[in-house]
């Protein structure tokens, strides 16, 4: 396993600088997983690494070595990209030995690096077939294959899950995260789903606009979000956005309110008072008798062992998971609570967490 080190990386493509000094430092036998919406940077950034695209400045440093101008073949990295990109004529474990057969390994070695892949793969009984006669998962774990048997110090990732359906997405998950496991290999995964970043990671960089917003677990990213964007990117449905005022004194515990929505926040509260974004997600909204808010149901959207509710709180539109199956009809009067430890206050102008 290796290291991988990025200092004041800057990548400029098309005349638009895609990423902006970015300095970003992985352990080695880390999942680090690469998180953000489409055009953030992550695949680019996960492509410098790999050597596919030239660097406008700084450095990347592979196992303790500075590789930004080395060949993708000098810089010990395995990549399993979005596309299978196998070639069709050739069996699976021609396609898996491709690569060494090109560089001239022994014999012997190749049979043994394919004999092992394919067992972690459970591909032993497929090696004869041609990519047209496997299935898509088969087909993705041919392509995870090939990289695996360069033994490389770092394995990255591209998405390699984002073709398949959600039945095999989730098995495939679970196979990676048990292949890093047993590998114990540094890996470093790019991906637009936060189901796949928050089962897989050991720390995700959430990214956007070709910046690191926050490196953190996935409890650390979830739990308490560096500011709005995180909050809102993670999470589904998304977290509740409520915009207010914070009152009271240094004496007294705070109080936020927006109209018909007030709460007191816990005595640990040292935000300064003024306008505040409240920020709450749905699973810390509970709906109860004898709760303190009133609100209205608009929505209820059934999802098998919950229901998602959205509920109108003198014009705050709030969405609530619940696990209580029975039904709930539009337009129903509601009471409910917020877990006031759990909920977090952002700056409105920078949104950045207070």
């Amino acid at each position: 396993m290796s290291n991988v080190h990025l200092r004041k990386l800057c990548i400029t493509r098309g005349g638009n600088q895609v990423i902006r000094d970015l300095d970003l430092q992985v352990e080695p036998g880390e999942f680090l997983v690469l998180l953000g919406p489409s055009g953030c940077g992550k695949s680019t950034l996960l492509h410098s690494i790999a050597g596919l695209i030239d660097l406008s400045d700084g450095s990347i440093e592979i196992g303790g070595r500075d590789m930004s101008d080395a060949d993708p073949s000098e810089r010990g990295i395995g990549m399993v990209f979005q596309s299978y990109a196998l070639y069709p004529t050739m069996t699976v474990e021609k396609n898996m030995s491709f690569g060494l057969r090109i560089a001239g390994a022994p014999k012997a070695e190749i049979a043994r690096r394919v004999q092992r892949a394919a067992e972690m793969l459970q591909l032993e009984s497929l090696l004869d077939r041609k990519p047209a006669q496997l299935s898509g998962g088969q087909r993705q774990r041919v392509a995870i294959g090939r990289a695996l048997v360069r033994e490389a110090g770092v394995y990255l990732f591209d998405e390699p899950l984002s073709n398949l359906d959600a039945k095999l997405r989730a098995e495939l998950r679970r196979e990676l995260k048990l292949l890093h496991g047993a590998l114990g290999s540094t890996m470093i995964y790019v991906t637009h789903d936060q189901a796949e970043a928050m089962t897989l990671a050991t720390r995700i960089v959430v990214m956007q606009g070709g910046r690191i917003q926050q490196i953190g677990t996935p409890s650390e990213v979830y739990e308490r979000p560096a500011n709005r964007f995180v909050a809102g990117f993670l999470g589904s449905p998304s977290m509740n956005f409520v915009e207010g005022q914070l009152e009271g004194t240094l004496e007294v515990q705070r109080r936020f309110s927006a109209g018909a929505l007030a709460v007191t926040l816990p005595s640990d509260c040292v935000a300064a008072m003024g306008a505040v974004t409240l920020a709450v997600r749905p699973e810390d909204i509970h709906l109860q008798p004898d709760g303190p808010l009133k609100a209205s149901v608009t929505l209820v959207e059934p999802m098998g062992n919950h229901q998602v509710v959205w509920l109108d709180c003198g014009g705050h539109v709030l969405s609530s998971i619940v696990h209580d199956p029975r039904p709930l009809a539009m337009g129903q009067a509601v009471r409910f609570a917020i877990d006031v430890a759990r909920v977090s206050l952002f700056d409105p102008a920078s949104g950045r967490r207070l």
